[in-house]
């Protein structure tokens, strides 16, 4: 058991090194030897953990969507606010995450398949959420489905431009308007007064 754990323990180094590299170079850029080299590894020994560096790749995204997992059928929009305002303490991540995403659009890429993947089930995950939240029909008229995908274009959307200025975009507010707006009301309207003061802050030269 000892040396099971042991395993575990160097293969979740061995993951957050992948992290940091791929953020810093992307994945075309980013090498096992980099990899290996930063866990104090050879490469050959990091080949005993993950084989190849698609399988490494494969790991380090199926990690990183552990790490936001909760049960199908248990999310609500207001989770969601939580995960955005999650997300921004932790740029290392979404960055990785983010410059994945943009290289996978790519022929051959092998992230292609995973991401095309994840991001049905996403569009499914949010269709059912906001059937919950307003039924067959949003304030706005549109359905769930028709919703889903642009709910999904304005976090990734807001993450790219947080990543870029986040000085300049607050992003779990940028969402938390969003999802106002997504409800039937402006972005200075259908708030507390707690959200309206963050706004107002916000909002200060």
């Amino acid at each position: 058991m000892a040396a099971r754990a042991r395993s575990e323990e160097r293969r979740a180094e061995i993951l957050r090194a992948a992290f940091e590299v791929i953020a810093e170079r992307g994945y075309r850029g980013a090498s096992l030897g980099a990899v290996a080299e930063r866990v104090g590894l050879t490469q050959q020994g990091l080949l005993h953990y993950f084989p190849t560096k698609e399988a490494l790749l494969v790991a380090v995204l199926e990690a990183r969507d552990q790490w936001d997992a909760v049960p199908r059928g248990e999310w609500r929009l207001d989770l969601l606010g939580s995960l955005v305002e999650y997300n921004a303490m932790r740029a290392g991540i979404v960055q990785t995450f983010s410059a994945l995403l943009g290289e996978s659009v790519t022929d051959g890429h092998p992230a292609r398949a995973f991401f095309t993947t994840r991001y049905g089930a996403v569009r499914e995950n949010f269709a059912a959420v906001l059937r919950a939240e307003y039924g067959d029909r949003l304030p706005g008229g549109l359905t769930p489905e028709a919703a889903a995908p642009l709910m999904v274009a304005v976090m990734d959307g807001l993450q790219y431009q947080w990543l870029l200025a986040p000085d300049e975009v607050d992003m779990p507010g940028a969402f938390r308007d969003f999802l106002r707006l997504l409800g039937g009301g402006g972005a200075a309207e259908g708030g507390d007064d707690l959200d309206l003061d963050q706004r107002a802050r916000r909002d200060e030269p």
